[in-house]
């Protein structure tokens, strides 16, 4: 692997969030949530192989660029525009690598904006990962029991062992994801919302390996998730996030 970047997925308008601006821009403990994922990474050592990150794009809609810019801009390589789909975003951003590097030879860790507190140490196990396997997702086991529900009736309780919780970074040689992605977008029947699952439906010969994830490595998505991130970041030690 000769180069790592980090891809910061701010794409999205976050309507569900129903606030003025995209919640990646929201404040959280006086910077946006998109400054706390770009520090993340910026702020990671290189392993004992020389490995870590050497850059950071960001993705985000058009007319925050400027904002962007302003914010994080000497800490990113370039800003791309994101598109109508969180799938669209990631397909601009591998397009843009693509273009300036062997994609047999870069990795990829794909990371959303809504998840500001994602740790040190998850992306360094992730680095690691990517020098061993060509795709991997960051996990956490769940701890409630699942329930498959068809028409409102239970149809089936998968064993709570076997499920995890997906989360982000989600990490790639970038000539497997891009193929993964080129075949996604030839079908008009499926709309990933999540680039592993790309990969385990167009190229099922591929293993997708885990790393551990963080229960603090939540994503905000409602009003509630920012409060509870808020008390995250006064209650809990940053090496324990």
């Amino acid at each position: 692997m000769t180069r790592i970047v980090a891809v910061v997925l701010g794409g999205g308008t976050g309507t569900r969030f129903g606030a003025a601006l995209p919640k990646q821009l929201l404040t959280l403990n006086g910077k946006t949530l998109v400054e706390h994922c770009v520090s993340a990474f910026a702020g990671v050592p290189r392993n004992d192989s020389g490995q870590g990150i050497d850059e950071i794009l960001l993705v985000m809609p058009p007319s925050y660029h400027d904002e962007a810019k302003r914010l994080v801009g000497a800490q990113v390589s370039a800003i791309v525009a994101g598109g109508a789909t969180r799938s669209d975003s990631v397909r601009n951003a591998l397009a843009h690598l693509a273009a300036r590097y062997d994609a047999a030879r870069t990795g990829v860790l794909i990371h959303d904006a809504a998840r500001p507190l994602v740790t040190q140490r998850i992306i360094a196990d992730c680095i690691s990962a990517l020098c061993e396997h060509d795709a991997i997702g960051t996990a956490v086991p769940t701890a409630d029991t699942i329930l498959a529900v068809d028409s409102g009736v239970i149809s089936h309780v998968p064993p709570r062992e076997t499920l995890y919780r997906a989360q982000t970074p989600q990490c790639f040689r970038l000539e497997t994801i891009a193929a993964a992605h080129a075949l996604a977008a030839a079908d008009p029947a499926f709309q990933p919302t999540d680039d592993c699952g790309v990969v385990l439906r167009y190229l099922p010969g591929v293993p997708v390996h885990i790393v551990p994830g963080s229960e603090a490595n939540l994503k905000v998505t409602y009003p509630s998730d920012l409060a509870v991130a808020e008390a995250l970041l006064r209650s809990v030690p940053d090496a324990q996030r």
